[in-house]
């Protein structure tokens, strides 16, 4: 199965091969800061799963890891559609919301709970 992920304008684009290793809530305060929301959601795959096309830029962060998490936007829109965490080598996690079929795309984990909002409530899919 491949799934097609994009921008609010369509003009930076990803397609992902397969199942993804995992879909994980986050609800730290950077992904809250990033996103606008009280979570953000990343759908992660082997690097390898993925392509990507149209042109993008780029801001980097340092994580709790200490290590990077490059975050790849539209120049166009400024949605954020995928990323590269340093900390994990060789993976890519693609944002739920981008994605056309994000219904059907369901959480497996949920990270930094001791950010999680009280009125947030969870319903994870084990993989």
């Amino acid at each position: 199965m491949t799934r097609l992920a994009h921008c609010s304008c369509r003009q930076l684009q990803i397609e992902a091969d397969g199942d993804p290793l995992k879909v994980s809530i986050c609800h730290c305060t950077e992904c809250q800061r990033r996103t606008g929301s009280a979570f953000g959601v990343g759908v992660f795959y082997r690097s390898t799963q993925v392509g990507s096309s149209g042109d993008y830029r780029t801001y980097v962060r340092q994580g709790d890891s200490g290590k990077g998490v490059e975050f790849r936007f539209c120049p166009n829109c400024g949605s954020t559609v995928y990323w590269l965490p340093q900390f994990r080598p060789g993976l890519v996690a693609v944002a739920l919301g981008s994605f056309d079929d994000a219904q059907s795309i369901l959480p497996s984990q949920s990270v930094y709970d001791a950010y999680r909002h009280s009125w947030v409530q969870l319903n994870l899919n084990p993989l």
